[in-house]
């Protein structure tokens, strides 16, 4: 018997591709030489393990980083907006834009607060997800005009303002010129880019990507900005992206030890070897896809910003299926798998169906194993 089988194991390749939404497993077998060796002299396999009925998942392990969330690079408008428009700020000559002052890195900014500035005139944060694109002023409209109005009633300068009208009104004006005021400056009723920034909500300030005293020419990055709350990014090879799809819970266990509870919130659709920012090194030069996962507890995920973690994903569950160790599969002789069975002291072989593969057991289908056998496999 010992001529027709090779262990699952060592020089066997185990090649894991997915199959009907599990994994399927399939090998090559090796020379087999050094189980050989351990082989008792009995006949019997160097040890034994049982056969057990349960919940099977395919659960895979990965390593992530944990970050912020909605990473964006924040660019100066440009020009010289010291020298005229709602801005107080000296001035430098036409054309000429120099960065006085900016936002120090890991530092938070919510509304209203100050995120740089160019030629001494402030650019501030408020919310929203459309960008500023214009110097917004009496009669415009669009949804740029309401996140406007939005803030400045959240601030308390747009005390009666109809938030939900698209109209840049004649109250909206009021409101613009008592906002600056609050901050000194020319009370014009207009507002721009050099005056505001729309982000989704509080920013953090991941990198300064430009020095005091630089030229801030327009679309120059200034910042990096992020949300504040704490999220996972890993990479997968585009092989196995197609085995996670949003909204799949995830475990991840967090830098000192702790665990958190999550789930997929995006799968990324273009493969780049070479991305640090996914979350892996690049070096093995594989197509693989960025995934980010929202984390339940958010605010109690401690750790440095881009500190290393551990993702678990629970991927397909098979209930109530018979499994054994995946080291107690023989590629046999004749094609096919088996395991051996082990039962009074007396060995047999068996030939066995794999089916899912997960945490370092596989499924085994069809009558001729029961739960409560022993299976062979090698000695450790």
């Amino acid at each position: 018997m010992s001529g027709r089988r090779k262990w699952f194991l060592g020089s066997v390749a185990l090649v894991l591709a997915v199959a009907g939404g599990g994994y399927a497993v399939v090998a090559q077998a090796g020379t087999g030489s050094e189980e050989t060796h351990r082989r008792r002299t009995d006949g019997l396999p160097g040890a034994t393990a049982p056969v057990t009925r349960g919940d099977l998942a395919s659960g895979l392990r990965v390593d992530g980083t944990l970050g912020y969330a909605q990473e964006r690079k924040l660019s100066a408008p440009g020009g010289a907006p010291g020298t005229g428009g709602s801005g107080t700020g000296p001035g430098t000559g036409a054309g000429s834009a120099t960065l006085t002052w900016a936002a120090p890195a890991g530092s938070a900014v919510e509304r209203d607060g100050r995120l740089y500035e160019v030629n001494g005139r402030v650019v501030r944060l408020m919310y929203g997800t459309t960008p500023v694109y214009r110097t917004m002023r009496g009669g415009d409209k669009g949804e740029d005009v309401k996140q406007l109005k939005r803030n400045l009633q959240a601030l308390g300068f747009g005390t009666g303002l109809d938030a939900t009208d698209a109209t840049f009104t004649a109250g909206t004006v009021t409101g613009v010129k008592r906002w600056q005021k609050s901050h000194g400056l020319k009370e014009t009723g207009e507002i721009g880019r050099e005056d505001i920034t729309f982000a989704p909500g509080p920013q953090r300030v991941q990198k300064n990507d430009m020095a005091v005293g630089d030229d801030a020419g327009s679309g120059t990055p200034v910042l990096t900005l992020t949300g504040t709350e704490r999220m996972v990014r890993f990479q997968l090879d585009v092989a196995k992206a197609g085995t996670v799809k949003a909204g799949d819970p995830v475990t991840v266990g967090l830098p000192g030890g702790g665990v958190a509870q999550g789930k997929i919130e995006s799968v990324g659709s273009t493969a780049n070897p070479d991305d640090p920012a996914t979350g892996g090194s690049g070096g093995d030069k594989k197509p693989k896809v960025r995934i980010d996962v929202t984390l339940d507890d958010a605010a109690g995920a401690k750790g440095p910003d881009q500190a290393p973690v551990s993702v678990n994903l629970t991927g397909e569950v098979r209930k109530n299926v018979l499994s054994v160790p995946v080291n107690s599969l023989l590629a046999l002789a004749e094609g096919g798998f088996g395991v051996q069975v082990v039962e009074n002291g007396t060995v047999r072989e068996v030939k066995v169906e794999p089916g899912m593969f997960g945490k370092g057991r596989v499924e085994v289908k069809g009558d001729a194993l029961t739960e409560g056998m022993r299976v062979g496999v090698p000695a450790s």
